[in-house]
């Protein structure tokens, strides 16, 4: 495809054999193809200049940086136009495996399957705006049991370097390696497997980073400084619903995206009992909305000031995320690989975000030329007013939002 070769031209791969360069290109091409099994067999299959044995070789024995070329990918997507507001989503998905073999692969409790089952589990970051979204990195989770298990780790070519980290801490690796490319964002969201951890919000808040992030009903929060501590939905008991603010955050599928939404500047309590000041925020269904949608809540870190628009928005971008997993699987075999080495997985899903890359390069390169009558119109544009029309309780309203990292805290 002209195009691919285009979007690839301006990679460099240093590989030991120079034909390698060429089985990468038609690795790529394979994973983009209608083909509906995507591995090494049947790519070769339905892809001309290639055979099974390269292919395989690309994922295991060649000699090249799968790393390198992530970070030439980053670079790359970091020159598209850009609104200047993106996030960082933190996450984690499921393969379902056979047999015992492949790294990192045991019985396990899985978000993807909704239940413990036999898979893989892989930590992920993703680059997220309003209306382009694209993926950082992901690594495999290893189990202590696979961390520790010497056979298994020299079976599965697991290098001696990755010891057994929580999949909070490989979050945290990820977003620090996001830092130190410099990829722009303004907060970290995540889901509440990963908000409702003290220690990983206590993470983020070293590292100076904004966040709004799910957490549990039983989230503890205190309304004073030193005062006792309550559960979120406990202390949701005694909020007059007068109060409450109905918001959109983006059209969806199904109509427009809304909800009643609250939020009050409180503590979060470690289970040491320190204080953290930041805010929370109940979401329940809106009038019209499906009765069936559970509440949900939400803890953040931004300053006083912050819209709640802005909050609430930001939380609910973890849908690219959970697109970008399904779109992966389904579109482009990133659950189809059947090798069984660690290298191998990590080498396969470098070549899938490359691929999906491609697709957003190209999608967002056709919106450019598309020509529309009438007025440009933001990205987003709330129905319900401008960002600063529903500021979260006990702020000025209009105020803006502070710059990420900001150690201004203004709350009661």
């Amino acid at each position: 495809m002209p195009e691919l070769e285009e979007f690839l031209r301006p990679f460099t791969v240093t590989f030991a054999q120079r034909p390698s360069a060429t089985v990468l290109e038609r690795y790529v091409s394979g994973l983009l193809t209608e083909c509906p099994n995507k591995n090494c067999d049947t790519i070769a299959q339905v892809v001309p200049g290639t055979s099974e044995q390269q292919l395989q070789n690309l994922l295991t024995d060649m000699v090249w940086d799968e790393e390198d070329l992530n970070t030439q990918r980053i670079v790359q997507m970091r020159t598209l136009p850009t609104e200047g507001d993106a996030v960082l989503i933190l996450d984690d998905t499921g393969f379902p495996k056979q047999g015992k073999r492949s790294a990192g692969v045991q019985r396990q409790y899985s978000g993807t399957l909704g239940k413990t089952g036999n898979c893989q589990v892989a930590v992920t970051c993703h680059y997220a705006e309003r209306i382009v979204a694209w993926s950082l990195d992901a690594r495999l989770y290893l189990p202590e049991s696979w961390a520790t298990d010497e056979e298994a780790r020299r079976r599965s070519r697991v290098p001696e370097a990755v010891e057994f980290q929580t999949k909070p801490a490989i979050a945290l690796a990820l977003l620090d390696e996001a830092r130190s490319l410099g990829v722009p964002h303004r907060c970290v969201t995540t889901d509440a497997d990963y908000g409702d951890k003290p220690p990983f919000l206590n993470a983020l808040d070293e590292r100076g980073e904004r966040y709004v992030v799910a957490v549990a009903e039983s989230f503890m929060v205190s309304g004073a400084r030193s005062g006792p501590g309550l559960e979120a939905s406990t202390l949701l008991l005694g909020e007059n619903r007068s109060a409450w603010v109905t918001l959109s955050w983006r059209e969806g599928s199904r109509g427009g995206k809304r909800a009643k939404l609250r939020a009050l500047p409180l503590w979060r309590l470690d289970a040491d009992g320190a204080p953290h000041v930041g805010w929370l925020i109940w979401q329940r269904p809106a009038r019209g909305q499906q009765s069936e949608e559970k509440w949900r809540y939400y803890w953040s870190n931004f300053p006083a000031g912050m819209p709640l628009d802005w909050m609430v928005e930001y939380a609910h971008r973890r849908w690219w995320i959970e697109q970008y997993h399904e779109e992966a699987k389904q579109l482009l075999g990133w659950d189809e690989l059947q090798g069984r080495r660690y290298d191998a997985f990590h080498r396969h899903t470098v070549a899938v975000m490359l691929s999906y890359s491609f697709l957003v390069w190209l999608e967002r390169r056709a919106r450019g030329e598309v020509k529309r009558r009438g007025r440009r119109r933001r990205a987003f544009s709330p129905s319900a007013g401008s960002p600063a029309a529903h500021p979260a309780r006990g702020t000025p309203g209009g105020s803006r939002l502070a710059p990420p990292g900001s150690a201004a805290h203004a709350y009661p």
